[in-house]
């Protein structure tokens, strides 16, 4: 008996890059090319919709990056990296990658990667790649310039100045923006760990606010306070959010 065919998705912004990666997997007949991608959006829809069984992803690419696409796509797949740059190795594994090929890499180094990820594939174990991974894998002292969230098949970039406050919903949370608020399953601890705490901060168990936007902070029945933004949007402030609200404010006094 035959074994299926493994379904396979490369992604990389430059054509030759996508060429060689073509030409090396045309190799073995048991692995089938399902989609090429030359940006993490045409990634994200491809995964989406085809959800291929290997993946391999470039890392430093315009519009998203190859982290972002993973946050953005989960992962039930096996993961290869294919980048230029040796820095994001550590980052990789953190995310659970199954190999990580430094270009350029020659044919012997391709095939030790694509065995180790056929044997991750047949084994159909998760590969679990979250929002909380990417903030693990965040080094200690750098914060996000922007946000991705994926609706569908559509994906929202948005920057952390435009964002104006973070809701948890449950498993979810709520970032709102511009009027708008865009749903992404992750934990309000987590995201608080990749916002500049100079910027952001946890006035209550369920609201990080943009300190840019707070106009004023008013009573609001007994012992309990609201933060007042300035389009009008009223927020809840625990005792121990108005603790550090009035430490912030009182030491930019």
């Amino acid at each position: 008996m035959t074994e299926s065919k493994l379904t396979a998705v490369i992604v990389d912004d430059e054509e030759l890059a996508r060429a060689v990666l073509h030409e090396m997997l045309s190799h073995h007949s048991e692995i089938e090319l399902i989609a090429e991608c030359a940006n993490g959006f045409e990634a994200v829809k491809a995964v989406t919709e085809r959800k291929p069984d290997l993946l391999f992803l470039d890392i430093q690419m315009p519009k998203l990056d190859g982290f972002e696409v993973l946050e953005l796509i989960g992962s039930d797949m096996a993961i290869v990296f294919a980048t230029a740059y040796d820095q994001y190795a550590l980052k990789a594994f953190d995310v659970h990658a199954v190999d990580y090929l430094l270009k350029p890499y020659g044919a012997d180094r391709f095939e030790a990667a694509l065995a180790r990820a056929k044997e991750r594939a047949r084994e159909k174990k998760p590969t679990p790649v979250s929002a909380e991974l990417r903030a693990a894998a965040t080094a200690p002292g750098q914060y996000a310039d922007r946000l991705v969230v994926r609706d569908g098949t559509n994906v929202h970039i948005i920057p952390t100045a435009k964002l104006d406050f973070v809701e948890a919903q449950d498993d979810y949370i709520a970032l709102a923006s511009k009027g708008a608020k865009h749903l992404k399953q992750q934990t309000i601890s987590s995201i608080e760990t990749v916002l500049d705490p100079k910027q952001f901060l946890r006035i209550h168990r369920s609201y990080i606010v943009n300190l840019d936007r707070v106009a004023k902070v008013e009573p609001y029945g007994k012992d309990s306070r609201v933060a007042i933004l300035q389009d009008g949007t009223k927020l809840p402030v625990s005792r121990s959010g108005y603790a550090r609200l009035r430490e912030v404010l009182d030491g930019g006094a």
